[in-house]
Parts: structure tokens; C-alpha cells; sequence
């Protein structure tokens, strides 16, 4: 999709989970509109890849969002390097292991957890009080549609999902008179490298759950990521926006 020129100009964003999948796409288009990105990552070498590809005008930091204090560090380090934070957007996940709930292991529940709802509730934390005290901020969450559904064999995925559902509700809510707005996004199935993290079983079932019959596509998820994180964003707020090819029943 061609990218709208000059919407983010003037504009700084970080991006968890930013080196890879709809992250990295998310920077590429922003950073095409004019923006400056911060990539956050837990990895060192993918955010090295990420900032080649996209090139000048994107940095990067190394973060484990399992991890509070590293969270409240990079939000403060982010603001000073960018001199702002117009707009979060919090791609940092991992879909785990499928499995049937009486054997799902009980570690990786927690792991899911750790990464997929505590590690955004920090990131929105840290970031929403900085966007607070300016008056002006978009956050971006990124959940799924098994959130709304519940997908077979993935109890943790669609639970830490639907978490990150209600909690962007509540905090659309919360900041509404403050300039800052907060939405999710719900895609079905999208070809991202977090596939390589689910049974082949799984994936067939899953597209046989879109009316479309066939998975999303990274740029079609992209323009609805950057258009909320944008300045056009302005009405909505503490709202769920579906991508998902027809699956979404509510």
C-alpha cells in the first residue's frame, strides 16, 4: 500500500517487538511517512537487521518487557533520544505452545503471560504518563481475534489476548480527556514469522475460520496500525478494530 507522505512528519514513535512481523512493518511505513522510530527489542542483532532495512531516522534499544525496571529505564531513555513519544505501539508477543488446557504447561501460561499482557501493561504504563504530562499521545495494542473466540489448544494465547482487550478498554477510558487515545487491534491470521511458532494442525484450523479463505496481509494490518497511531486517530479511543477476513462475529 502507498504510504500517505508526510503524516508522521514531526513525529517519533516506539514500537515493541519492533525488529520483526507487523513491528517491523509498522516501523518501515511510518518511517516511509516521515516519522522517527525506537525500535524496542529483546534482541540486539534483529534490531541491527530492522534499523538497515529501514534505515536513517530509526533507532533501537534492547528491552525485556518481562522486566518493570528495564521498562520504566526505556521509556524514560526513548523520550530523551526523541525529545518525545507521540505514539506506542506494542507488537512485542509470542502465540506458545498448543496444547489442551489439562495439559497445558503450567510455565508456559506464565511465560505468555509475562510477555503478551505484563509486558504491555508496563510499556502502556511508562509511556501513558509521559504522553500524559505533553496532552497529546496515540497507543496502539496489538491483540487478536482468538481474544474475542478462544482458539482450541491456544487457552493462553487467546486468554492473554482477551486481557489485552479489556485492559486497553479501561485505559481508553481513563485517558480520554487527556489527549492520549488508546485502541486494539483484533487481526485474524496474519503471515507473520510467529506462525514458526504454531502446529501446522493449528494454522489449517484457523484459516478455515476466515470467510475470506485466506490469511491477512502484513501491509492490510499496517494501514490500520498507522492510521491509529496517527493524528487522524482524533474520536477514537478504548475501541477494538477488526482485521479479520469475516471471522469477527462481535
Amino acid at each position: 500500500m502507498t504510504p500517505y507522505a508526510g503524516r508522521f512528519k514531526g513525529r517519533c514513535v516506539v514500537i515493541t517487538g519492533g525488529a520483526s512481523g507487523l513491528g517491523l512493518a509498522s516501523a518501515r511505513r511510518i518511517s516511509a511517512e516521515g516519522g522517527r522510530v525506537l525500535i524496542w527489542d529483546v534482541d540486539a542483532g534483529r534490531i541491527d537487521s530492522a534499523k538497515a532495512q529501514i534505515g536513517a531516522g530509526t533507532f533501537g534499544i534492547v528491552v525485556d518487557v518481562t522486566n518493570p525496571t528495564a521498562v520504566e529505564t526505556a521509556a524514560k531513555t526513548s523520550e530523551q533520544h526523541l525529545g518525545q513519544i507521540d505514539a506506542l505501539i506494542c507488537s512485542a508477543g509470542i502465540a506458545g505452545r498448543n496444547a489442551a488446557v489439562i495439559d497445558y504447561p503450567i510455565d508456559e501460561w506464565k511465560r505468555i503471560f509475562d510477555i503478551n499482557v505484563h509486558g504491555l501493561f508496563y510499556a502502556n504504563r511508562y509511556v501513558a504518563a509521559l504522553m500524559k504530562k505533553r496532552g497529546y499521545g496515540r497507543i496502539v495494542n496489538l491483540a487478536s481475534i482468538a481474544g474475542k473466540e478462544g482458539n482450541p489448544t491456544a487457552s493462553a494465547y487467546s486468554a492473554s489476548k482477551a486481557a489485552v482487550i479489556g485492559f486497553t478498554k479501561a485505559l481508553g477510558k481513563e485517558l480520554a480527556k487527556t489527549g492520549v487515545t488508546a485502541n486494539v487491534i483484533a487481526p485474524a491470521t496474519v503471515e507473520t514469522p510467529i506462525l514458526k511458532q504454531v502446529a501446522q494442525a493449528h494454522i489449517d484450523f484457523m484459516l478455515s475460520k476466515i470467510p475470506m479463505g485466506r490469511f491477512g496481509k502484513v501491509d492490510e494490518i499496517v494501514a490500520m496500525i498507522t492510521w491509529l497511531a496517527s493524528e487522524e486517530c482524533s474520536f477514537a479511543t478504548g475501541a477494538v478494530f477488526d482485521a479479520s477476513g469475516g471471522r469477527a462475529t462481535y
